[in-house]
């Protein structure tokens, strides 16, 4: 069932380069809690699908270690059930139009992955001195 988000609107306000230029649309399916975003864009420098792919890869396994993940294989939503990641990118379901115009796929747990960084928020805060 097509409907509304905030979800766009809410990335422009974390990140401002990006604010304007967003726009979503979400399907409500019956899951009770995992979701997915079908990320359509223009890229500005072209690049090559693989190219892509590894630096999700690299971005996974390095700074966004536990936030980002990727998957290679066949999956549907309940496969990400307390999934921890806050997003895992399906790399079999992305496409290249071109090598300036991108179709990215990325799954997550809407419940389970947010408490998970609210945890790692708590965790940094409490490492903090007050």
């Amino acid at each position: 069932i097509p409907s509304s988000t905030g979800a766009a609107k809410a990335v422009g306000k974390v990140l401002p380069a990006v604010n304007g230029k967003l726009t979503g649309m979400a399907f409500r399916v019956p899951t009770p809690d995992v979701s997915v975003v079908d990320l359509t864009c223009r890229l500005e420098k072209p690049a090559k699908y693989d190219e892509i792919v590894a630096a999700i890869k690299e971005a996974a396994a390095g700074p966004m270690k536990g936030v980002l993940d990727w998957t290679d294989e066949e999956v549907v939503s309940t496969d990400f059930v307390s999934c921890k990641s806050s997003s895992i990118f399906d790399v079999g379901a992305g496409i290249s139009l071109s090598d300036t115009f991108v179709k990215l796929v990325s799954w997550y747990d809407n419940e389970w992955g947010y408490s998970n960084r609210l945890v790692d928020l708590a965790i940094y805060m409490s490492s903090k001195d007050a």
